[in-house]
């Protein structure tokens, strides 16, 4: 009698799973943590809060007698990003280093041998959570602001040149950071340790490289930071500005994004080798 076994089930029990069935189930991890929630929720109510702080307090802090779009959008925006970028960082750390400190990446890894697949996976879902949330967030704070900045001839319209992509770029920059803490939390495999990274990069080495003796060293480390990447995206830049001014220190929005997107892409560049080399 001849044993045999059905090519059906075989391929059923080798094949991988498909790229969707790994993003449902990276979606489905990230809210099932009530921290993740928590700091999407964070990010929404510190960006909008912030926002309308700014604007009660426009007249007693001395409103200025003449329309600025910068100065108005930087206060719709800056709440968003100075904090914002901190949360969402920590967010993309957690969505992989959590596994690690509950041991669950293992099984992770047995379902889903294909590790680059599993970090490809967790960068889509951290990216496109965190940056609709930011859109949520400073479009609602532009639009509750609007009226208490209109009342003093303030308002930064929609239609006034750079307004919405102010807005755009400030919610893609915390999609990037959430992309930078997903690749920093594959690299250290901690979220403490990772955290302490993207609160590094993204808050406090802009501050200490401002304190560098002036020179051309010191120019370049400051335009090259990632929170001063976003400190550009989420203004309302001059028309006809330089891309990248090293001698001004000059960062156009254009210039944002890329050195934020080259902070996100090497940071998961290293996380992935360090999945592929590294047991588990």
């Amino acid at each position: 009698m001849t044993l045999t076994t059905s090519p059906r089930r075989a391929d059923a029990r080798t094949r991988r799973p498909a790229f969707a069935h790994v993003l449902r189930s990276e979606w489905i991890k990230l809210f099932s943590l009530p921290s993740s929630v928590l700091a999407l929720a964070a990010i929404f109510l510190i960006g909008v809060g912030g926002s309308l702080f700014l604007g009660v307090t426009l007249e007693s802090s001395g409103a200025p007698s003449v329309l600025l779009i910068e100065r108005t959008m930087a206060d719709v925006t800056v709440p968003t990003v100075v904090l914002g970028q901190i949360i969402a960082g920590i967010l993309g750390v957690m969505l992989i280093g959590a596994e690690y400190a509950s041991g669950s990446i293992q099984p992770t890894f047995v379902a889903v041998p294909d590790r680059l697949r599993v970090l490809r996976a967790k960068a889509v879902v951290a990216f496109t959570v965190v940056t609709a949330t930011a859109l949520i967030t400073v479009f609602s704070a532009w639009a509750l602001t609007t009226p208490i900045y209109a009342q003093f001839g303030l308002a930064a319209p929609l239609t006034a040149p750079g307004v919405v992509l102010a807005l755009l770029s400030s919610a893609g920059y915390l999609g990037l950071c959430a992309l930078f803490g997903v690749g920093i939390g594959a690299l250290v495999r901690s979220t403490t340790a990772g955290a302490i990274i993207v609160f590094l990069a993204t808050l406090l080495l802009p501050v200490l490289t401002s304190l560098l003796p002036y020179g051309l060293l010191s120019r370049a480390l400051r335009i090259a930071q990632l929170g001063n990447a976003g400190d550009a995206m989420s203004r309302v830049g001059a028309e006809g500005g330089p891309f990248l001014d090293l001698w001004s220190g000059h960062i156009s929005v254009g210039a944002g994004w890329l050195i934020a997107a080259i902070w996100a892409a090497t940071a998961l560049a290293a996380g992935a080798i360090t999945l592929r080399k590294r047991d588990v």
